[in-house]
């Protein structure tokens, strides 16, 4: 899968351009080498920049990855795409076909196959005990006292979303905290704003408004540290939400209009039903 830095480089490349005719009035020629190299991830406006010289749609650019099934390259693109497409019912047939299971092999791919399962049966049928049981599944795979892996994280806060309706919350909260736990101390990857974003939905389907604007705006804090746009839109759509509830008009219309800004510049697919 092409990541940010490769995307800009094949572009610059197939329009025989030099990093320095491309960074010209945009940024430093090295800040280009180390975004084509994804040694830096550039904020929402230096790559819009880099885009608009590029000719190249902000929307083609994937930056949070996915987790390989297989060592078998074309498994692991046909999850991606599944995904990507949201065809969960797709997905959740072809992650059950005897074939595909001959290609899962080591424990890490283990667990990315019934995490990928587990969100499946999720978006097919919500009601099911299937989801809460793959997902369970892919956490039983995790290497004991090591730390949380990436994946790790994103099954125990799916967990948490897939249980807030029916377990106590007191249950629930302690998924979220073990999600977020030294989530600052390990190496920033993009999906980890996915954890924020999912810990602040937990909350406000727990009528915690308060907690909820609390890990939505430490989320946004963490992505922009890290110089990151992914699920701004989302985190700001929800926040305006809450401060609708709170009859905070003026926060809101920020809120929505942050939101707004982000979803066009990187047709981030914003999520609006909360309930």
């Amino acid at each position: 899968m092409q990541t940010l830095g490769t995307t800009l480089k094949s572009a610059r490349q197939a329009q025989h351009l030099t990093q320095h005719q491309v960074a010209q009035d945009i940024c430093a020629q090295s800040m280009l080498s180390a975004i084509e190299h994804d040694r830096y991830v550039p904020n929402a406006r230096l790559l819009l920049a880099l885009c608009q010289r590029l000719n190249v749609a902000v929307s083609a650019l994937k930056l949070a990855d996915n987790f390989a099934i297989s060592a078998d390259a074309s498994f692991n693109h046909r999850v991606e795409m599944l995904c990507n497409a949201h065809q969960y019912q797709a997905l959740k047939d072809f992650l059950l076909v005897p074939a595909t299971l001959t290609h899962v092999q080591t424990d890490e791919q283990t667990q990315a196959y019934y995490y990928y399962l587990g969100i499946a049966c999720w978006q097919v049928d919500a009601t099911s005990g299937d989801a809460i049981q793959n997902i369970q599944l892919a956490l039983g795979m995790a290497t004991p006292n090591a730390p949380l892996t990436m994946l790790s994280r994103l099954a125990l806060i799916s967990l948490a979303v897939f249980k807030t309706a029916h377990y106590a919350a007191a249950h629930v909260e302690t998924l979220v905290t073990q999600a977020l736990q030294d989530i600052e101390a390990g190496p920033y990857e993009e999906n980890l704003n996915i954890v924020y974003y999912l810990a602040g939905l937990v909350a406000y389907q727990q009528h915690a408004p308060e907690l909820a604007m609390n890990r939505l705006t430490a989320g946004i804090a963490f992505a922009t540290a890290h110089n990151s746009h992914y699920m701004l839109a989302n985190c700001y759509q929800l926040l305006a939400q809450l401060a609708l509830e709170a009859n905070d008009t003026t926060a809101a219309q920020q809120a929505f209009e942050r939101s707004a800004v982000f979803r066009e510049l990187f047709h981030e697919q914003v999520h609006d039903e909360f309930g």
